[in-house]
């Protein structure tokens, strides 16, 4: 039986987390944040919500393909941010989209568009909806007559597999796990694992340009995509099967990270990886932050290419099975489907003696290493537990970015002090966590989770009033405004900042020629507020 995913937050509506984990984030938050008294909001019950009349009607050309019933309305109309799951837990769902369209083929999806762009509707492409930047939300421009969210669900097979070239043919809708078990029997695997693996498509890592597994070398979707097809209003675009090109600027990168505002992805042809056979990985100890850093930069330059290398401070670690709360955490691993990785693990563990780093060693090369398995599940887990911490009556979201080298080390001291300085003038109490995700020769990609005492009722504004101030800071500080989590509503304030005016120029242009009408998932990327 197929389970019912959560309309409102993260996941499964059966996933439970045991009451011990929930009691320990209990004393943790109690402790650190001054806490003596949690809230206990309780879940939002579906029959219980109201929810505004679809505001216009359906010809018979796509009636049969969309759905007005309360659960697709409301599953629809949110991603899965701190501010989208809030608004969820209070039955927030002022504006959800009119219908839910779930086109079964290419036709399917030029008829909705034909229909919106007549009527001045307004669509929003959907994969699996993991979005944390606002880039599923309907939009809120009352020019637009009303709001279609297209599904891609029955778009989920892989069409065909090239073995030789270790390549598939796979349509957009497909989500991680049928990926996977699906090219499994060729002995093959796309080994592209973001956090939201499981709920999320290759259509939407496609357009948010996903950062998976790999923390070196491969970090990208948009690396492992040979091919894509893309239907906008004005037309189809299939790009070229190629290994590589020098053709002019490349057409699948321009799609990779649209965003749905050019078209939707229908299917491509990605590269392959050929399942790894061998895996070694190590939980190494650093007694100082600056230490467990200059290690990460002397393997990123290494060319060792660790298929894991995350760096993870003191506080975050203890709170996921790592360490004693004192120690930085380095969690490094390598994987190889053609030979042992043994000396690349022992050749890693020398860059970091020489940084400080310490470890236990395993008795023997099969041992698990417990605190990179603990931190593997704490890791799958952390959403629901996000969801849990809301429950409380606190604030608990991240931010992301990228920057050189050179620059991190004031980077950091610098964004961390303004983001406490927030936090304590806004919340009251709270704290800031960091880990690298990924690792370059020229820079680390930094990700920051914040926990802080919310304000019943304010705990929005409160969040938006240091997620501004935050994103002010990293954007004069020289970093971006987003490494993986893509730009969205949420974020496209601050990428206007970012990127260049003749760009953003091309952008407005490619938009124009593609989306004559700006039917497509308006207010996403660019500022399309005006029509």
């Amino acid at each position: 039986m197929e389970r019912t995913k959560k309309f409102w937050g993260w996941g499964y509506e059966d996933y439970e987390i045991s009451p011990q984990m929930i009691n320990q984030y209990k004393a943790m938050l109690g402790f650190s944040l001054g806490i003596e008294t949690f809230s206990d909001i309780p879940e939002p019950v579906l029959g219980e919500i109201e929810i505004r009349k679809p505001r216009f009607g359906l010809p018979d050309s796509i009636i049969s393909i969309c759905s007005a019933e309360k659960f697709d309305r409301l599953s629809h109309c949110y991603g899965k941010s701190y501010r989208d799951v809030w608004r969820g837990l209070h039955g927030q769902f002022d504006n959800p989209p009119d219908y839910v369209a779930y086109p079964k083929d290419e036709s399917d999806i030029l008829r909705l568009y034909e229909f919106a762009a007549t009527e001045g509707v307004s669509i929003v492409p959907f994969g699996g909806g993991s979005s944390v930047t606002g880039g599923v939300e309907p939009t809120k421009n009352t020019s637009y007559q009303g709001i279609i969210t297209v599904d891609m669900k029955h778009f989920d097979q892989v069409l065909e597999v090239d073995v030789k070239s270790r390549s598939a043919r796979i349509q957009a809708g497909m989500f991680g796990p049928a990926i996977d078990r699906a090219l499994k029997p060729h002995g093959l695997t796309l080994r592209h694992y973001p956090q939201s693996f499981e709920f999320s498509t290759l259509g939407g890592w496609i357009v948010t340009r996903s950062g998976g597994h790999f923390a070196t070398l491969y970090t990208h979707i948009d690396e492992f995509v040979q091919s894509v097809t893309m239907l906008s209003p004005s037309g189809k675009t299939v790009t070229r099967r190629l290994p590589g090109s020098g053709a002019g600027p490349s057409e699948e990168r321009l799609i990779s990270g649209s965003e749905g505002i050019f078209g939707i992805v229908t299917e491509a042809w990605m590269r392959l990886q050929t399942i790894p056979e061998y895996k070694a990985k190590q939980s190494v100890n650093f007694a100082r932050w600056e230490d467990g850093v200059e290690a990460c930069r002397l393997i990123s330059q290494s060319g060792l290419n660790p298929s894991n290398a995350r760096l993870v401070s003191p506080i975050e670690a203890l709170n996921n099975g790592l360490g004693n709360g004192s120690d930085t955490v380095l969690i490094v691993g390598f994987e190889s489907h053609n030979h042992a990785v043994d000396a690349w693990l022992s050749e890693a563990f020398s860059l970091c003696t020489r940084c400080g780093g310490s470890w236990t060693p395993k008795a023997n090369k099969l041992d698990h290493d417990e605190s990179a398995d603990s931190w593997k599940k704490s890791f799958l887990a952390a959403p629901y537990m996000r969801d849990e911490i809301l429950k409380l009556g606190c604030i608990a979201e991240t931010f992301e970015t990228a920057v050189t080298w050179d620059q991190f080390d004031h980077f950091h001291q610098e964004l961390t002090n303004t983001a406490t300085r927030a936090i304590n003038e806004i919340c009251g109490a709270g704290m800031i966590t960091c880990r690298f995700t990924h690792l370059y020769p020229d820079g680390p990609a930094p990700y920051y989770t914040i926990i802080a005492k919310g304000q019943t009722g304010k705990e929005i504004e409160q969040w938006d009033a240091i997620k501004t101030i935050v994103s002010q800071k990293l954007i004069e500080l020289g970093g971006t405004i987003t490494h993986h989590h893509a730009v969205g509503k949420d974020h496209q304030p601050f990428y206007e900042d970012q990127m260049s005016a003749p760009f953003e120029a091309v952008l407005r242009s490619v938009k124009k020629t593609l989306d004559p009408a700006g039917i497509l998932n308006p207010d996403v990327l660019i500022d399309t507020k005006e029509r």
